[in-house]
């Protein structure tokens, strides 16, 4: 791998963006390729909306194609360190950039920021709206804001899977797809782990979408909230998001939510053939039990603040609990309305995230487990300064790259929320909108706390500068903050 610590005083380099411009405008094209399914909807609607979507497939897909055309000469060799980084971010910030024309010339009639906000959050599978009256929209927009986000949901895990293990950031180098070993097996490459990948995805995308349909909710519904389930983005076709779907739906969705946010890659060793992968996972382990814990808690404290039958505190906490959790951001109700001690617990449990390498976001479970075994191991080194401790984790040696990386990560998020804290708060919004707004971006959660950006509000009411804030929070933390930060250092853009 290339290495960035070069001699000081040289120059900068030039680099080829050739290759990371045939890959964009691939995906580009693609993305206006999928601008075709939401205008065959306004179509069969007969709501006169669809000539937004073929403008807007035009422009997309022209512009990709001429793009990745113009590029293809520079395609032929693989990409070096600085291009995989400039592709991976590049990739992020051009699609939503796209995403947004349907907003902008749509029944929406967005400006720019909002459309990019709108776009950004669901290509990062964040959730934050900033519209109203979603239950009033033509049903092609909505459908295409579950496309952004079932889109970003299945790139993130490739990302994980291929690029970012391959970059170093944040520990995750542990999960390297060329050389991760399980059961003796080794995996196949990366390229065959990514079309296995998409398998899974689609064939539990279209399980969740059945599984709505027998439970009673019409196709359209069905399909927009499988989509926005399966990627964890948290988008619905209502102002009440999750809350007019009551029941047994919400059993559902909780278990392809934690479904979604468990690591694709154990979906593919069972896949092939090693049936008790996804079980023998430490991040599993660690997911579930927190999950589990946490819905007790909060069914016990629902049970003692209102006059809840046991069944639906528990069905409430589950939902909320693992909507928060995994990102996802649906709200089946106004958590708000809980008392100082759940609201204050939802804000904290946001901050943990699922698995690495599924749509789940924020900071991710695997990093708080390293994190217990390296203090768990310095307490025993003060009590045996002499001791030589072996640092495991799920059955494999941790090097010290990792837990630096790890540790690395943790300060990044925690200085990065105070950062975009305070630059939220000079845009004027109050504390707990700023802290909270800061932390749902980074993690990429979806609804913040307070009455504006709380789970029965919306991001419309901020000011523009607020909403930039937000949009480069919530690229930061979808690409795991290191991957951008690193290409505002000097040091990357030299040779």
């Amino acid at each position: 791998m290339a290495n960035l610590d070069v001699p000081r005083g040289q120059s900068l380099t030039l680099i080829d963006f050739r290759p990371i411009g045939y890959v964009i405008g691939l995906l580009v094209a693609v993305l206006g390729l999928t601008m075709l399914v939401p205008l065959a909807m306004d179509i069969a609607d007969g709501n006169g909306h669809w000539p937004v979507f073929f403008e807007s497939f035009l422009i997309t897909f022209t512009v990709g194609s001429l793009t990745s055309l113009a590029c293809q000469n520079g395609a032929r060799e693989g990409l070096t360190l600085q291009q995989t980084f400039i592709l991976t971010t590049g990739l992020w910030a051009m699609l939503p950039l796209f995403g947004a024309l349907p907003f902008i010339m749509g029944a929406t009639q967005a400006d720019f920021t909002d459309a990019y906000f709108e776009a950004m959050s669901g290509m990062t599978t964040t959730g934050s709206t900033v519209f109203s009256g979603l239950q009033d929209l033509p049903r092609g927009l909505n459908l295409w804001r579950g496309i952004l986000q079932w889109l970003g949901g299945i790139g993130i895990i490739v990302v994980a899977m291929v690029f970012l293990p391959e970059l170093r950031v944040g520990g995750m180098q542990m999960f390297r797809s060329e050389a991760f070993e399980t059961m003796g097996k080794i995996l196949p490459k990366a390229s065959a782990i990514a079309g296995q990948i998409s398998v899974i995805y689609v064939g539990l995308t279209v399980a969740c979408m059945l599984t709505y349909l027998i439970l009673g909710m019409d196709p359209y519904n069905a399909t927009v909230h499988a989509l926005t389930t399966m990627s964890t983005g948290g988008f619905s076709t209502s102002d009440a998001s999750f809350g007019v779907f009551q029941g047994p739906m919400e059993y559902a969705a909780s278990f392809y939510m934690i479904a979604a946010a468990l690591p694709f890659v154990r979906y593919v060793q069972m896949l092939n053939g090693n049936r008790i992968a996804l079980f023998r996972d430490t991040q599993v382990h660690g997911f579930i039990g927190t999950i589990a814990v946490l819905v007790v808690v909060s069914a016990i404290v629902l049970l003692h603040i209102f006059p809840h039958h046991w069944e639906q505190a528990v069905r409430e906490s589950l939902f909320n609990i693992v909507s928060i959790m995994s990102g996802t951001g649906y709200a089946s109700v106004d958590y708000m309305q809980w008392g100082a001690f759940l609201i204050t617990m939802f804000f904290f449990i946001g901050l943990i995230g699922g698995c690495a390498g599924s749509t789940a976001c924020s900071v991710k479970i695997f990093r708080y487990q390293i994190l217990l075994i390296s203090i768990k191991a310095q307490i025993k080194r003060i009590h045996s300064p002499h001791g030589v401790f072996s640092l495991r984790y799920d059955g494999n040696k941790l090097d010290e790259d990792v837990l630096a990386s790890v540790m690395s990560f943790f300060v990044f998020f925690t200085v990065s929320v105070g950062v975009f804290s305070v630059a939220l708060a000079l845009t004027g919004l109050d504390f707990i909108t700023s802290l909270s707004g800061a932390a749902t971006a980074l993690a990429n959660i979806g609804p913040g706390l307070g009455d504006i950006i709380g789970p029965a509000g919306n991001f419309g009411p901020l000011n523009d500068t607020a909403k930039w804030v937000l949009i480069i929070g919530m690229l930061c933390g979808r690409l795991e903050l290191m991957v951008v930060y690193a290409m505002l250092t000097v040091r990357f853009w030299r040779g």
